[in-house]
């Protein structure tokens, strides 16, 4: 018996297709995930297409998905992603045998993509994510506290405006130069200041009031 002849069947083929596939690239499966996956597209595109298509349409769905790999290791906005899902769902949608299989077969990539964030729960990470997702957290190993703490100790410093704050600009205190905002009134270049306050990185300073 064909099961692909049931229209419906044709949405687990490219679930799992794209479930695998997909799942490759986030974790670390050692090309199992990646075997199983283009095992299942292929037996897809090769039932409903004669050799000619069946190379361009696996192709489509193949650029879809390495435009999903660049967008995820270099851009990471989502724009390439979108269009490369956008290519998978025409691949598969134009190669099924009619409209109901079509309709199938584009819910099964749906449900393969987000079914693939699975894997995560239980294989590892592949460490590719692992950078865009920033897993080297700022730390004290990197000086990210360090600098926190030296900018706090600015508080109630004085220094002078290096240039003109429209709130933003550039003060020097104790010989050094930092980025600040003012609390709201404009400040020119050579005028003191005073630091009020330190958010992380973010400093704070007032006019120094001359008779204080």
């Amino acid at each position: 018996m064909d099961l692909l002849a049931y229209d419906w069947m044709v949405m687990f083929i490219t679930l799992f297709g794209t479930m695998f596939l997909i799942g490759e690239l986030l974790v670390n499966a050692r090309g199992l995930f990646g075997i199983l996956g283009f095992g299942f597209i292929t037996v897809y595109f090769y039932s409903f297409l004669e050799p000619d298509m069946f190379a361009i349409m696996m192709f489509v769905y193949i650029l879809g998905l390495v435009l999903v790999i660049i967008d995820g290791k270099v851009v990471n906005d989502g724009t390439l992603a979108t269009i490369g899902g956008a290519a998978m769902i025409i691949a598969v949608g134009f190669s099924a045998p009619n409209w109901t299989a079509g309709l199938y077969s584009v819910i099964g990539v749906l449900i393969g993509g987000f079914s693939s964030l699975l894997f995560l729960k239980v294989f590892k990470r592949r460490a590719m994510w692992t950078k865009i997702t920033l897993g080297d957290q700022m730390s004290s190993e990197m000086g990210y506290n360090s600098m926190k703490e030296t900018y706090k100790s600015l508080i109630g410093k004085k220094g002078k405006a290096k240039t003109d704050m429209r709130p933003v600009g550039t003060i020097e205190v104790e010989g050094e130069d930092y980025s600040a905002i003012s609390n709201g009134r404009w400040i020119y270049k050579g005028d003191e200041i005073k630091v009020t306050s330190v958010d992380g990185t973010r400093i704070l300073v007032k006019k120094e009031d001359i008779n204080e």
